[in-house]
């Protein structure tokens, strides 16, 4: 008889590594890269906003401060300080400085106000509108985004041809071809250049809104329309009921950016009117212009810029409480 013996090898327990060993050290490093990568790859485009937008910003703010003048061009470092004489002289609304800049200030704030209001309009009524669907529903929309998407300068060129006085196609539509005028009119000169500007200034600008809209409604469920459409109601009572306050939202930022863009709007202006805008279409971006870069007055071009900003801080500001103290009392 065979006795068999077995014997049982006793195997060493695994070594764990504590957190202060080698390996946990290693890895620590390794961690800290990992969270350290994001912000290295914004480092670039941090840096590129300071130099763009943040360093000349505070250079402005300096030069508002100095008397900075043609003669000052070549180190504008040297020119004498003024302290808040720029500012008081771009106020002072009974001198034809601050006159002739509040005059440019209510151009500008009845041109925004008209350009805004249309573009929303125009671009809600063409978003609801392809919510629908039909043939050639996509060649359309992309039709609308058109004039979004070609360059400013080339879009109002094409605009400065049509709107000349002897040979442009408003005129000849406008004069010759609907006799709705007595006269060619002059768009670029005079008071209608003011309507001439919001035209392209809308024309220009309603694509956005269209776009943004155009999303907002993507997250509106069509269950509600045909639960509404169930009961009874209209067109007219869902775009009321359902259709706006669900865009309440979307609409609150889209009317805050386009009321900025608008307001800043230099290109538009510049490009259909030259350097000195007709006094009817003289915003407050080309009229900074002029009082910087043609009368050569630096210092007084920029405290009107700095106002400019304090300007818009303080309605952006409002606008904000006001839109956030609504949204919260519809959610309650």
């Amino acid at each position: 008889m065979t006795t068999t013996t077995t014997t049982t090898a006793v195997r060493e327990p695994a070594r764990v590594n504590s957190p202060g060993a080698a390996g946990g050290s290693g890895r620590r490093p390794g961690r800290i890269r990992r969270i350290g990568l994001p912000y290295l790859l914004l480092l670039p485009a941090l840096l590129l906003e300071l130099l763009v937008h943040l360093v000349p910003m505070v250079i402005g703010v300096v030069m508002s401060f100095k008397e900075l003048t043609q003669f000052y061009i070549r180190d504008w470092t040297t020119a004498p300080w003024a302290g808040f004489d720029n500012y008081k002289l771009s106020v002072e609304f009974n001198a034809p400085i601050g006159k002739a800049l509040l005059h440019s200030f209510s151009v500008t704030v009845g041109f925004t106000l008209l350009s805004v209001g249309l573009c929303w309009l125009i671009g809600t009524a063409a978003a609801v509108f392809m919510q629908d669907t039909f043939k050639g529903r996509g060649l359309l929309r992309a039709l609308f985004l058109v004039p979004y998407a070609l360059p400013v300068y080339a879009a109002v060129i094409t605009w400065v041809f049509m709107f000349q006085h002897d040979n442009g196609l408003v005129n000849h539509v406008l004069h010759d071809q609907l006799h709705l005028t007595d006269k060619p009119s002059f768009w670029l000169i005079g008071d209608n250049s003011f309507w001439a500007l919001l035209i392209v200034s809308v024309w220009k600008g309603w694509p956005f809104a269209f776009l943004i809209v155009m999303a907002g409604l993507q997250n509106i469920p069509r269950e509600l329309y045909e639960a509404a459409a169930l009961d009874g109601a209209g067109l007219w009572q869902q775009l009321r009921r359902i259709t706006l306050p669900s865009l309440r939202p979307v609409n609150q930022v889209l009317i805050l950016v386009l009321f900025l863009w608008t307001f800043n709007d230099f290109n538009t202006p510049y490009v259909l009117f030259g350097k000195s805008a007709p006094e009817a279409a003289d915003l407050i971006s080309v009229h900074i212009y002029q009082a910087s870069f043609v009368t050569w007055n630096f210092g007084t071009g920029s405290a009107m810029s700095v106002l400019l900003l304090l300007f818009l801080l303080v309605v952006t500001g409002v606008y904000l409480v006001f839109t956030s103290r609504g949204r919260r009392t519809s959610d309650v």
